[in-house]
């Protein structure tokens, strides 16, 4: 008898662990509370330092998330599912920083500072004041200050800004920038750029940080302050702020040779930080279907420190900006399907691919990056997920999902996995925004960005996971897992369809350029031109003969060497005008007449 009650009290204890295990494997197929709460709270902890692309910060984030996704039981894409690439971390002025005006030395960092778009040096010439450098021959704008004078092989001493520099709109805004007038500059043969803040402008005439997103413009271009300026000018008995006023008042240009002679010679170096995508594989369960690929991303980089030069909303602070919403919400949302996708059993038909991205906040590099450099067949990828700032659904339960008409049906399927009493959902069909679908949707792929909406914390220390709706958050997992199962599963695959422009250049809110139909070289890999990532078809640049590939290199006659370089070109030109496009293909320099 007692034998038969060990056997059994043996047997129900067996059956009470094998619950507790089945009930433990259900557990983790659900999305959690808690378990986002512990991603996101590591991600956006301090110890991260904000995550900035290249840092210690985004190291220990990337082996984090690999981490997590093996424990999954998750393998790497390729290798040890780390995908390196580097990026421009910062730019320091070197040693070999001088300005001699008259045989006067000048102080470095103290009267003077170069450009981060700066290089080289030139040899003492005349200083010539060209007003506020426009050349502006636009139907309802008329101004040019190099009328006048002839800058060929002097240097240009140049006012910052416009003369309505106080107002949010104005038509002098896209010819205003400092890059821009010292390319300009070059063009009409100056050898270097001088260039001054007036009072109204900048009161303070601070040197502002350099910026690592600017390449060189070819020429030497320093800030130099106003006092500095004040002694060149003195020669003609005038100052910064008489000159500011003088050509605010008076609405017209007014240029003049100082008799003054200067040389100088900049550098710049320029850190490179290497960084790294995490892409790993959930394999298909499939035998056929295995062969094709379901993309869910998210980006995990975020702003660092902030201060200066950051894309920070609170520029002069230097304080950890956690990102929790921007964007560890996206990747702990991410790693939670990883988890639901590979403990559930007929949930993909299709290889899974889930990738976290590094240097989104730098300009979509690590995306970028992949769709260059995928390790698959991109013709393969049935669809691409891209989840960034998904942790602040708001009272209203509104979540945004665009890219739904980059397919046929998939605003449909979304619709109806829906419910309707947890999520409201808004739509947007257009395929590319500022978030990393747009590197897919670039590639033909069709693609879904969810989004819960901006909110005042946005890019600032205030992006703190104990702000994050973490109840939310599970509603939003629960449509997402469904709707990429059902493209997963699913033997149809989506067909691609165009919806909205193309990534064809970097937005700016204050003018939209005419475009040649082009996806740019974004990360720069090019380092002599801007190469075409991607022609489309009936846009000018296709029409005119461009192909992918191409490295573009003058527009009409004028030098291009970086995407920063063609944006200026492209602002310069107008809808129906006919230009020139100077392209290397194969090596082979060609001409192109393109009717915009």
């Amino acid at each position: 008898m007692d034998n038969r009650k060990q056997i059994q009290n043996s047997l129900i204890l067996s059956l009470l662990m094998m619950l507790l295990f089945i009930s433990a494997c259900k557990q983790s197929q659900n999305v959690t509370n808690r378990e986002l709460r512990n991603h996101i709270k590591y991600l956006s902890s301090d110890n991260l330092k904000g995550r900035l692309t290249g840092s210690e910060g985004d190291s220990l984030a990337a082996e984090y998330i690999r981490n997590e996704l093996i424990s999954y039981g998750l393998v790497p894409l390729s290798g040890d599912g780390f995908q390196r690439f580097s990026v421009t971390g910062r730019l320091i002025p070197g040693k070999d920083n001088s300005l001699i005006i008259n045989s006067r030395q000048y102080i470095f960092e103290k009267d003077f500072m170069p450009f981060a778009f700066s290089s080289g040096s030139a040899e003492e010439s005349e200083i010539v004041f060209a007003g506020y450098g426009f050349a502006i021959n636009e139907d309802s704008l008329k101004w040019d200050d190099y009328q006048d004078i002839d800058v060929n092989h002097k240097w240009v001493l140049i006012l910052r800004a416009d003369p309505e520099a106080d107002k949010s709109i104005s038509p002098f805004i896209p010819y205003s920038s400092d890059r821009g007038k010292a390319l300009l500059a070059k063009d009409l043969g100056a050898a270097g750029v001088l260039l001054v803040s007036g009072a109204s402008f900048d009161p303070l005439d601070t040197f502002e940080s350099l910026n690592p997103s600017d390449f060189p413009v070819g020429m030497p271009a320093l800030r130099i302050k106003r006092e500095v300026a004040d002694l060149i000018l003195s020669a003609r008995n005038t100052t910064v702020t008489e000159l500011e006023k003088r050509l605010g008042e008076s609405g017209k240009p007014y240029s003049f040779r100082t008799g003054i002679k200067v040389s100088a010679t900049t550098e710049i170096i320029r850190e490179m930080s290497a960084t790294r995508n995490v892409v790993m594989m959930l394999p298909g369960e499939d035998e056929v279907l295995k062969n094709e690929y379901v993309i869910l991303g998210a980006h995990y980089d975020h702003l660092g420190m902030g201060g200066k030069g950051s894309s920070s909303m609170f520029g002069d602070t230097l304080a950890v900006h956690p990102g929790a919403d921007d964007n560890a919400s996206g990747v702990g949302l991410m790693l939670e399907l990883a988890e639901k996708f590979a403990s559930t059993k007929g949930s993909h038909k299709r290889s899974m691919i889930f990738i976290a991205f590094s240097g989104e906040e730098l300009g979509l590099l690590g995306s970028k990056y992949f769709a260059e450099n995928p390790g698959i067949d991109l013709s393969k990828v049935n669809a691409m997920i891209n989840l960034d700032m998904v942790g602040r659904l708001s009272e209203s339960k509104v979540l945004q999902i665009s890219g739904v008409g980059t397919a046929e049906g998939l605003k449909e399927l979304v619709t109806a996995v829906n419910d309707t009493s947890l999520l409201s959902l808004a739509f947007s069909d257009e395929g590319s925004g500022r978030s990393d679908h747009t590197s897919f949707y670039g590639k033909n792929i069709p693609v879904l960005f969810y989004f819960t909406g901006a909110h005042s914390d946005y890019h600032k220390p205030g992006d703190t996971w104990d702000l994050i709706n973490y109840t939310g958050m599970v509603s939003v997992s629960n449509l997402i897992y469904q709707v990429t199962s059902e493209l997963a599963r699913k033997p149809e695959r989506l067909q691609f369809m165009e919806s909205g422009p193309k990534p064809e250049t970097i937005r700016s809110i204050r003018k939209k350029s005419v475009t040649l139909g082009i996806m740019p070289d974004f990360a720069g890999i090019v380092k002599e031109g801007m190469r075409a990532d991607e022609v489309y078809p009936g846009r000018p640049g296709a029409l005119g003969g461009m192909k992918k590939g191409d490295i573009i290199i003058a527009i009409n006659g004028k030098s291009v060497n970086n995407i920063q370089d063609y944006m200026i070109r492209m602002g310069q030109v107008k809808y129906g005008q006919q230009i020139t496009v100077e392209v290397l293909r194969d090596n082979k320099k060609i001409s192109l007449l393109i009717q915009l």
